[in-house]
């Protein structure tokens, strides 16, 4: 699972004539080799802006490329975000993000910053977010719980198969004993038969 590309997009407005453009993202293509990572961040974001032009605003969606999934979240008509990801990495955990990524940059910009904005600017969380996410189990608590009740379901599924093997070992004790009672019984039957022709004084 892997999350490549996280970009907050001001997609075009034929209204105004303005153009599409990333207001901030950041990637990880570490992944790639040293030679292709260039060419892989502008696929990135080319892939970002056409998911972000087709996306409806308060629309939420999955397009994939390849074996590669874009989420966007488009939450107005001045700002979309998108999440790249693999095709392990789980949809409701991008989309997720992709709504996280929205809050905090309108928590730090307001509509005249966006609408004025010509050119990408930095933008911190985004780079904490995309060190986050690699490991959506982490990030996300609802896949942490579900991790931890898998784990609890595995230790639980060891102990019962542990007690049925016990409960097995005591059913063939207690069969033994049951035997072992009636070879007592008749072994002391037939010691007293014996015994008794014979007193002992």
């Amino acid at each position: 699972m892997k999350a490549y590309h996280l970009a907050i997009v001001r997609p075009a407005d034929s209204a105004t004539q303005r153009t599409t453009q990333i207001l901030s993202s950041e990637s990880d293509v570490s992944s790639f080799s040293f030679f292709q990572r260039g060419s892989v961040e502008e696929f990135l974001e080319f892939f970002s802006v056409t998911v972000a032009e087709r996306t409806q605003v308060g629309q939420r969606q999955a397009v994939e490329e390849n074996d590669n999934f874009a989420y966007a979240y488009r939450s107005s008509p001045n700002l979309c975000a998108i999440v790249i990801t693999d095709r392990e990495y789980p949809s409701r955990v991008a989309l997720g993000l992709a709504a996280k990524m929205i809050d905090e940059y309108t928590k730090v910009h307001d509509d005249r910053f966006i609408d004025a904005a010509q050119g990408k600017a930095g933008f911190a969380v985004l780079k904490e977010f995309i060190g986050k996410y690699q490991d959506p189990k982490q990030a996300d608590s609802i896949m942490k719980l579900q991790q931890e009740l898998d784990e609890t379901k595995v230790v639980l599924h060891k102990t019962m198969e542990s007690l049925l093997e016990r409960g097995e070992k005591l059913d063939a004790l207690v069969d033994r004993s049951n035997q072992l009672s009636s070879q007592s019984k008749m072994f002391y039957k037939t010691a007293k038969k014996t015994n008794s022709c014979c007193i002992v004084m």
